[in-house]
């Protein structure tokens, strides 16, 4: 059962994930930030991990410390649901287009968190919401679900469309990554014997 519940709570917010690795896409998010959590919908749908978020964050102040924590929380209960690893692809990419724009993602769960984004907003938001969080959020789901995630805008213009290819295609090479290859035998997929880090 590749399932985790994750729940943290600090000064700034207080919030519980669930996921299931093997699920069906099911998403039940609630984060107080409209476009996050249609950004989040994404995921869930097009990894097929069903995702549920319940956030509840300082939004008087920004939209920092729950986009940051949410990703915290959301990459521990990733991390947590693979256990030791065992049987999985491990590696997922995908060149996702949406309408003008064309993002590139791949994934490495290596237990080794690294991110490169490279990609550049065409405007500071997206409605009420700060463009530059996209990143925030990457970075802090990357640290902790211990992946290696490079994220690449090869070109847009619409913002909306820029954010939501980066999203969909993180759902689509971590679906790919998280698959049990049925040639493993249960194996860790690592020269080293342990995707620990």
């Amino acid at each position: 059962m590749r399932k985790a519940l994750i729940a943290r709570k600090t000064k700034e917010t207080a919030i519980e994930v669930r996921v299931d690795l093997d699920g069906t896409g099911h998403a039940n998010i609630a984060t107080g930030i409209g476009f996050f959590d249609h950004m989040l919908e994404q995921v869930a749908r097009h990894s097929l991990i069903d995702i549920e978020i319940a956030a509840q964050g300082d939004l008087h102040i920004d939209h920092h410390h729950t986009v940051e924590d949410t990703g915290i929380a959301l990459g521990q209960a990733i991390r947590q649901a693979l256990g030791d690893a065992r049987g999985i692809i491990r590696f997922g990419d995908a060149l996702q287009p949406m309408d003008e724009t064309l993002t590139r993602v791949a994934i490495d769960l290596s237990g080794r968190p690294f991110l490169v984004f490279k990609t550049v907003f065409t405007q500071a938001k997206i409605g009420s919401f700060d463009t530059e969080l996209v990143r925030e959020f990457f970075q802090a789901l990357t640290t902790n679900a211990g992946m290696n995630l490079h994220i690449e805008t090869l070109y847009g213009d619409n913002s909306h469309h820029i954010a939501e290819s980066a999203f969909k295609g993180l759902a689509r090479a971590l679906r790919a990554a998280v698959a049990i290859d049925p040639r493993r035998s249960g194996e860790i997929p690592s020269t080293k014997g342990s995707l620990a880090g």
